[in-house]
C-alpha cells in the first residue's frame, strides 16, 4: 500500500489535484470504474479500507457504497509510471455501477473468471439471503457434510468423463464441480480470494 510520503510525492500538480482512479475487481480483472481522488480521498481509502472518492459534482469526499451499501473493499493500489494514474483493486459488495450492473461499462466482456466472479457473488446471496426455492440455499442448509460429499461426487463424475473421453461430459461435469466448489467455500466461510492467493505463491 502507498504511505503518506509517496501520496504527497505523485504528481497532483499535473492533474490540478484530481488523480484518475480506475477500479479494478481483485477478483477477476473486470474493470468496474473511473473515479477521482484528490489527496485526502486517498489518504481516507487507505485509512478506511473503503474506496472513496472526491465528487466533482458534489465537491466533497465520497466513499462508494456509503448510501448503498455497495461499497468497494480495497484490496491494493498501484500507480502508474507516469505518477498520475492510479490503479484500485478491490472487492465489490454489490453492483458497481447505479444502474444496477457489475460494472459501469456495461458493455465489457470482461475474462472468462468475470462470471465466476458473478456466480460466486450470487451464491454469496443465496448464504446471506435464503430462499427455500433455492437449490444453493438448500445446499447450505444441508450442511458442511453435504456440500462436501457433493464436491466428491462432482469430481468422481469430472475424472470418468475424461478417462471415456466425452468432451460434453467433461465440461458439465467441470461445470457442476466448479459451482459446488464455490459453493463449499462460502459454506466454509473461505473467501474464493485466498484460494487464488494461495495459487499466486505457488507460481510466483
Amino acid at each position: 500500500m502507498l504511505t503518506t510520503q509517496q501520496i504527497a510525492q505523485l504528481d497532483w500538480d499535473k492533474v490540478d489535484g484530481l488523480m484518475p482512479a480506475i477500479v479494478q475487481d481483485a477478483f477477476n480483472g473486470k474493470v468496474l470504474m473511473l473515479g477521482y481522488m484528490n489527496q485526502a480521498a486517498l489518504t481516507k481509502t487507505l485509512e478506511i479500507g473503503q474506496v472513496t472518492f472526491f465528487s466533482r459534482t458534489k465537491e466533497r469526499l465520497w466513499t462508494k457504497g456509503e448510501t448503498s451499501g455497495d461499497v468497494l473493499s480495497l484490496q491494493d493500489i498501484s500507480v502508474d509510471c507516469d505518477n498520475d494514474t492510479l490503479l484500485v483493486m478491490a472487492t465489490p459488495a454489490g453492483p458497481t455501477c447505479h444502474l444496477g450492473t457489475q460494472s459501469c461499462f456495461k458493455d465489457s466482456a470482461g475474462f472468462d473468471l468475470d462470471f465466476i466472479g458473478h456466480l460466486n457473488s450470487v451464491i454469496d446471496g443465496r448464504y446471506n439471503n435464503p430462499d427455500e426455492k433455492s437449490y444453493t440455499a438448500s445446499l447450505f442448509k444441508s450442511g458442511v457434510k453435504r456440500m462436501a460429499q457433493k464436491v466428491g461426487e462432482e469430481g468422481v463424475e469430472v475424472a470418468l468423463a475424461a478417462a471415456t473421453d466425452d468432451r460434453d461430459e467433461l465440461i458439465n461435469e467441470s461445470s457442476d464441480l466448479l459451482y459446488h466448489l464455490l459453493v463449499l467455500l462460502r459454506g466454509k466461510d473461505v473467501p474464493v480470494s485466498e484460494v487464488m492467493d494461495n495459487l499466486r505463491k505457488r507460481h510466483r
